[in-house]
């Protein structure tokens, strides 16, 4: 366990674990009191009348219902008008280094209102949706707030997804405009075709009337008079004036499409109050922001992290925002620890699969570098296991950057779960504890809730919080059926998690992640966090497969460090490691080393895959085209063979 560093506390928003517990006891008794304090931070036009209502078997819920607000007049004017329009909202760091630029508040609202106006004279009113498909730009942070300015729903599509992707997702909510660049530049890729994906893309869906493309490489690509406008046409002359929409509390502000089960993704629709003040109280207290800190959150805004953590949290928060649209190994492994020391950042939030990547590659990147405005880290998207958490602590924030463990969902618009940096006492790969007003339980799948500490269960919610999702849009069924069909009258998340002797949350992975090896319930994180701590291994991705006597065997995929051959001596030290750690019961049945996992483009393990080749089922994969590198299929199937 580390103990918050003095000096941490001492200029912590929070300084210590009973100051915490304090206050989020006062925010599970009295939830409605505590949320309208809370909900002060944001400027209204109208108060709210009524702060929450829900009931999660109808899977009806409302926060701040009666209250009218503007997500983009609260992320951007009101600060101006505080007299801030000079400071920097955005500083953006392209792909190539030597690109960079800074976009002040008073710069932000005039390029905002400038599109904003644009799409009004294209006949979007409040309540269409607008279909955004950009590389990490300038533009697709404007285009996001321009739409809240005008009450425009906007549904961002990850940039590397593929156009049949982007054409599902269009015609799921009916888009009415699509925005995307001519190309795109990432890594040593210096000609992503989005113009072309989003062509192949519009000739499937009815819905679009128009598509604006931004000017991004001035790569020559295909322009239709009839239906394509370049993003400098569309706003020249249009004014630099554009009054925000008042929109209600309840109102739509996004549609954010995250896989389902089915395979058919869900729409996931977050609306404007709630959302924004989850958003910016957040964003505050977990990453600790202050005034005139840099701000970086490596993520990417066609996923929630985006949304929450580098657009609406931040900007709510008057806060300096870096956008990245690079990747962390181009030019060199040293790209993140370049940008910090460029821009002097003070709180830096990745993802445990960037941080082991880069731990693949030794120590020497992090060192040669300065690192000393880094006050905090952060990690977002999967658990991080012991070594790299050790690795981030010692290596990377030498030992004085708290790490703030972070879990949540698209689902739940902001983070549930996770310390806070002067006050938790961290235990490496633990979320720690619950944030104000999140009510954690863990479910026996019978139903039943499971009390005391030092056991596992189902995780759920039982209260709503205000970033909570609203709906699947246009399938409310579905959206009951999913997260409150299981365990009625709770939400469920779809995790499993274990609640140790002092109560800390430990999430075990998705459900269909965890396996049942002779009787005994085992999560996938925990042996991929013990074969992670075997000498010489970078990476493992565990899967279940059938065992003949044991029911279900665990088989485990493993990458090893850069330099280091794959042996029988590596595999003991796996099987050695898993026993100490976890005990018998989870060694892995089976180890193939592997060059590299199967990952999406935004760095999740695709287990699917993993799980057909341990099953020998190399005829059904289904589609891998999401995937960053698909040749990585083809070589785990030959070595498997």
């Amino acid at each position: 366990m580390y103990i918050p560093k003095k000096e941490t506390s001492m200029h912590s928003h929070f300084s210590t674990l009973d100051q915490y517990e304090r206050l989020y006891n006062e925010s599970i008794q009295e939830p409605n009191e505590f949320w309208r304090k809370i909900s002060r931070r944001l400027d209204w036009i109208e108060t709210p009348h009524e702060i929450s209502r829900f009931n999660f078997k109808s899977g009806e819920i409302k926060w701040f219902s009666g209250g009218k607000l503007n997500a983009s007049y609260n992320c951007i004017d009101r600060h101006i008008e505080a007299g801030h329009g000079n400071e920097i909202a955005i500083i953006w760091e392209g792909n190539d280094p030597k690109q960079s630029k800074k976009i002040t508040y008073s710069q932000l609202l005039k390029e905002v209102s400038l599109f904003a106006n644009s799409l009004k004279s294209l006949g979007v009113q409040k309540g269409d949706r607008v279909c955004l498909y950009m590389q990490m730009i300038p533009e697709l942070a404007i285009a996001v707030l321009a739409c809240a300015r005008i009450g425009a729903v906007h549904s961002v599509v990850f940039g590397a997804f593929s156009s049949d992707s982007l054409r599902d997702r269009i015609n799921d909510s009916e888009c009415k405009i699509l925005v995307t660049q001519d190309t795109g530049v990432r890594g040593t890729k210096q000609n992503i075709p989005m113009k072309e994906n989003a062509d192949k893309a519009v000739k499937e869906t009815p819905s679009i009337q128009q598509v604006i493309v931004v000017k991004r490489t001035g790569k020559k690509v295909n322009m239709d008079s009839e239906l394509d406008l370049w993003w400098h046409e569309a706003i020249s002359g249009e004014s630099p004036v554009c009054e925000p929409e008042v929109m209600d509390a309840e109102d739509p502000l996004f549609i954010l499409y995250t896989s389902g089960s089915t395979g058919k993704p869900k729409g996931v629709l977050h609306t404007t109050g709630g959302y924004l003040v989850y958003a910016s109280f957040t964003h505050e207290i977990i990453f600790d922001y202050k005034p005139e800190d840099i701000y970086w959150c490596t993520a990417d805004l066609g996923w929630i992290t985006g949304h929450s953590y580098i657009v609406y949290g931040p900007l709510s928060n008057r806060a300096t925002t870096l956008m990245f649209e690079g990747v962390p190994n181009y030019p060199d492994f040293g790209r993140f620890w370049d940008v910090v020391d460029k821009h002097k950042v003070n709180q830096f939030y990745t993802a445990p699969t960037a941080l082991r990547a880069l731990m693949k590659e030794g120590n020497g990147w992090v060192n040669s570098r300065n690192l000393s405005s880094l006050r905090l880290l952060g990690t977002v998207g999967e658990t991080i296991k012991e070594p790299e958490w050790n690795w981030y602590y010692n290596v990377v924030g030498k030992t004085k950057c708290p790490i703030v463990d972070t879990w949540w969902q698209t689902e739940t618009g902001g983070i549930l779960i996770s310390p806070l940096p002067g006050a938790t006492p961290i235990k490496p790969g633990s979320a720690t504890l619950p944030f104000f007003g999140v009510v954690p339980v863990l479910m026996t799948e019978e139903g039943k809730e499971i009390e005391g500490n030092n056991v596992s269960g189902l995780l759920a919610l039982k209260t709503s919080w205000p970033g909570q999702m609203r709906t699947i849009y246009g399938d409310h069924e579905r959206f009951i059926d999913v997260y409150f069909s299981q365990f009625p009258g709770y939400y469920f998340t779809g995790d499993g998690a274990k609640r140790d002797k002092d109560g800390y949350y430990w999430i075990t992975g998705r459900v269909d992640d965890v396996l049942n090896v002779s009787g005994h319930r085992i999560g996938t994180a925990e042996v991929e966090g013990a074969i992670g701590k075997a000498t010489g291994v970078a990476e493992a991705a565990v899967v279940g497969f059938t065992h003949e006597i044991k029911g279900q065997g665990i088989f485990a995929f493993v990458t090893v460090m850069t330099g280091v051959l794959p042996s029988e001596k590596i595999k003991s030290s796996i099987l050695d490691t898993v026993t100490k750690d976890i005990g018998p019961h989870a060694k892995p049945d089976k180890i193939q080393f592997a060059p590299a996992l199967p990952k999406t483009r935004s760095g999740k393990i695709m287990r699917r895959i993993l799980r057909k080749i341990a099953e020998r089922d190399y005829d059904n994969m289904g589609d891998i085209s999401t995937l960053a590198d698909p040749s990585v299929v083809k070589i785990l199937i030959s070595e498997s063979q």
